[in-house]
């Protein structure tokens, strides 16, 4: 997947328009997992394997994209963020496709199945830790019109917002993955032991893409306070 260099002559200039392209393209690594997980539910291995090398290819994107801000981004920047706390952001944007990476690289190396009284409860915190994802880059969206107000103003109380609306996606998140796991605990003892344990891996992997995501508004949220 090609990917244009937006980063020459970058010195003096904002690196905020590509730290937000690169939560964009992280965001959409993590957004393929919907589509995924309804093909391992239907057990169409060949739609899943698409799925996932797009997943890869994407993640590698947001891979590449990473090394040039780092390399690019220039040690004064005339703007109210530290250079540290950028490199702190992006590395946590670039968390969520790598976290999507392996949720779909380990279940597609595995091939592995669901139990069908399982299944909805999967669809519903897959798609809870996707929405957590999507409300982070909404924020981060949002951070070139906070540089541009100095941080204060209404648009300082609309990020806000949206912070905390992306906090109490992660706290619903974390609530069905509570669900997720005593369901599994029930039916333990009727499968595979080695197949028990991956599924509370990908159920734990799955958590910590939305914990991922809701680290992304925490940063953005220490930005704000300074």
């Amino acid at each position: 997947m090609a990917f244009s260099n937006p980063f020459s002559n970058m010195f003096g200039q904002s690196p905020i328009k590509p730290m937000q392209e690169h939560m964009s393209v992280a965001v959409k690594a993590s957004s393929r997992l919907s589509d995924f997980f309804e093909a391992v539910i239907a057990g169409d291995w060949d739609k899943a394997t698409i799925i996932q090398k797009e997943i890869s290819d994407i993640e590698h994107q947001a891979d590449d994209m990473k090394k040039q801000l780092r390399l690019h981004l220039p040690k004064s920047l005339f703007l109210p963020v530290p250079r540290t706390d950028l490199l702190e952001l992006l590395s946590m944007q670039d968390r969520i496709a790598n976290k999507a990476q392996d949720i779909s690289g380990i279940m597609l190396g595995r091939k592995m199945s669901i139990p069908a009284t399982l299944q909805q409860d999967f669809v519903e915190f897959v798609d809870s830790a996707l929405h957590t994802a999507e409300q982070a880059l909404i924020a981060i969206n949002e951070l070139d019109e906070l540089l541009e107000t100095g941080f204060s103003g209404r648009e300082l109380d609309i990020v806000e917002n949206m912070i905390e609306k992306l906090d109490q996606y992660e706290r619903t998140n974390d609530a069905l993955q509570v669900k997720i796991r005593a369901a599994l605990f029930k039916l333990e003892a009727n499968l595979p032991p080695v197949d028990v344990m991956f599924l509370y891996q990908v159920i734990d992997w799955i958590g910590e893409l939305a914990d991922r995501s809701q680290s992304v508004g925490s940063r953005l949220q220490l930005l704000l306070a300074r």
